[in-house]
């Protein structure tokens, strides 16, 4: 994922007072936690002393990077390329949907909801020393809007237009009706320099540093190797609320591996500082090791409170044969969640079974009235599975090859029209049934692999294809895959993002989250109603019955997820009283120990 990008999946619905006033901040459903006068965010430590490095592999599977441009389609940025620039506003991670301001002072909304207009504070440089104005504030809209990626791009296209009313008050117009998310939206846009821009290419990759006004910049790097951010000590924002008591580390280094293992071992070798695990199997056994066991580095659980997001394999509607939905029924028949969870998970994970999962918004059981009432004008469009039980996985017996499970797809497959010969299926036209799965490295494989065993013994010429990380992208930008796993994220309010991840314009739109290539007018239709919804209530009872609709339609094959996060670290970090809810908050609220990173011994 782009830095961006969760925190704009995390922003939602707007609501304001009776009367439009300019605001510190912006929030969903209710008023603001903090007063105007505020200090700083609960969840920091304003006296946290600044210092240290943080090295870590982050989140994403890519192992290298080719620009330092993470806003267009063209090809894999570098990650944290977020930490160079500001925003208007930034988010308050223990509220589910509130901003507040830092290049704008404050922000009005207009009482027709139609534009919000921001007051920017004069004092706002870029890392060069020139003004931050209103200029660059739209230009950098007008860049994102035309030339940005299609992700971005699809959440502000009803913003009609973005005005510099005077050197430091910019004001944007929206249109339609659906646009309570986007003042949220546009709030948390990251900010360019004009001047940078009139004299480079903003569609072009680049491995020149940008010129951002963040709280970062770019020390040194190489490719497929490592990235370093420094921390500016003449940032322009460090004491502002929105700031006090974040940003502590000098150095936030992010460092690039071809393999899971390698990741592991530079960790265990005191190269990297801190590891999020992601791998089960790592977990239970990777780290019984002395460093461990004297307390010298700490395996640290922290809970995650947010939605645990869409993850599964995605199926790519887009193509033919996927199209009969008993053929979708069967891909979900074959996977044996029981038997992978206990033989390759340790039984550490639960299975994912909403698009909402961990979410209010999750559906259960049958409609409610109100889930009813919102889904009864679409039902001649829906199918009846809607209106019944919310679909969720079988539960198999965990032997990994579940006859009565295996037996049911067969029969779907054959309803489907693919019949036997020999040991494939193929269809009226003779044409094999096939699917392949893209792994770029071990532990996909190793979770693929059963999965692919049952899809063969259907009848299903299964396979895995090896290609390197940044083949892997490009391909899945270009919805050139079978079936493709991913985790879907939003937040505590969803709103304009859903439609760049089940929308169907974004169904057609190259690199949009909408994988499986779903467009149906009820879908598009009930996102609409939550971007709309006058209240929490509406939205939740809205969500439910899209949650109810996106199961039945049998999209992906649901995976697994837990409520929080394995931290691996050296025992040089110090972490404030409070973690906020809905973020796990290493980056930005954590500070070095000094004392213990000069006397701690690292390695095994």
């Amino acid at each position: 994922m782009k830095p961006w990008i969760p925190a704009l999946l995390a922003l939602g619905l707007l609501a304001v007072p009776a009367a439009s006033e300019p605001r510190q901040g912006l929030s969903a459903f209710g008023d603001l936690k903090y007063p105007a006068d505020f200090k700083h965010f609960d969840y920091v430590n304003p006296d946290a002393p600044k210092g240290g490095r943080l090295a870590s592999r982050g989140t994403l599977a890519i192992d290298t990077f080719d620009s330092f441009n993470g806003y267009i389609l063209k090809g894999n940025a570098a990650q944290n390329i977020g930490l160079l620039f500001d925003s208007l506003m930034v988010r308050a991670n223990d509220e589910p949907d509130a901003v507040y301001g830092l290049v704008a002072k404050t922000a009005d909304l207009a009482p027709d909801k139609k534009s919000v207009t921001f007051q920017l504070r004069g004092e706002a440089r870029f890392s060069d020393d020139t003004k931050l104005t209103g200029e660059d504030v739209c230009d950098s809209f007008r860049l994102l809007s035309t030339e940005g990626h299609e992700r971005i791009r699809i959440l502000i296209r009803d913003v009609e237009k973005c005005e510099v009313l005077s050197p430091y008050e910019v004001r944007y117009t929206f249109k339609g009706e659906n646009t309570r998310d986007l003042p949220l939206v546009i709030a948390e846009l990251p900010i360019f320099s004009k001047a940078h821009y009139a004299t480079h290419d903003f569609t072009k990759t680049t491995l020149e540093p940008p010129l951002g006004s963040g709280p970062y910049k770019i020390r040194d790097f190489k490719v497929g190797q490592y990235v370093a951010y420094i921390r500016r000590a003449d940032y322009w924002a460090a004491d502002l609320p929105v700031n006090k008591g974040r940003w502590n580390f000098d150095e936030i280094r992010m460092e690039y591996f071809k393999d899971r293992t390698a990741v592991v071992e530079a960790l265990k070798a005191g190269i990297l500082d801190l590891h999020e695990e992601f791998t089960s199997r790592d977990w239970a056994t990777a780290y019984n090791i002395k460093s461990v066991m004297e307390g010298r580095l700490i395996k640290e659980v922290l809970p995650d409170k947010t939605p645990s997001g869409a993850q599964g394999f995605y199926i790519n509607l887009r193509r033919e044969k996927f199209q009969d939905i008993r053929v979708r029924k069967a891909l979900d028949l074959a996977f044996d969640f029981e038997w992978t969870n206990t033989n390759l998970f340790y039984k550490s994970y639960q299975r994912t079974t909403s698009f909402f999962e961990n979410s209010p918004l999750m559906a259960k059981g049958k409609p409610s009235e109100e889930e009813l009432k919102i889904l009864e004008p679409f039902r001649k469009e829906l199918r009846p599975e809607v209106f019944d039980e919310a679909y969720v996985p079988p539960v198999s017996d965990g032997s990994g090859q579940d006859r009565k499970l295996l037996k049911q797809a067969s029969q779907l497959l054959a309803e489907a029209g693919w019949q036997r010969k020999g040991t494939q299926l193929v269809n009226a036209k003779g044409e094999k049934l096939t699917m392949e799965f893209l792994i770029d490295d071990p532990t996909s494989e190793r979770i693929t692999a059963p999965y692919v065993k049952n899809l063969r013994l259907l009848g299903i010429d299964a396979t895995m294809r090896n290609i390197d990380p940044a083949q892997h992208e490009q391909r899945v930008k270009e919805f050139d895959f079978d079936t493709e796993i991913m985790r879907l994220v939003g937040g505590q309010t969803p709103g304009i993002e859903l439609r760049g991840q089940l929308g169907s314009q974004s169904a057609k739109a190259m690199g949009s989250y909408n994988l499986s290539g779903i467009a149906l007018p009820v879908v598009d239709a009930l996102i609409d109603k939550m971007i709309t919804a006058k209240s929490r209530e509406e939205l939740l009872f809205t969500g439910r019955a899209l949650d109810r609709v996106l199961r039945a339609e049998h999209i992906w094959v649901s995976n697994w997820g837990k409520p929080s996060h394995w931290i691996v670290r050296w025992d040089i970090f110090e972490k404030p009283k409070i973690q906020p809810d809905y973020d796990v908050g290493i980056q930005d609220t954590w500070w070095i120990n000094a004392e213990k990173a000069k006397t701690l011994k690292r390695g095994n």
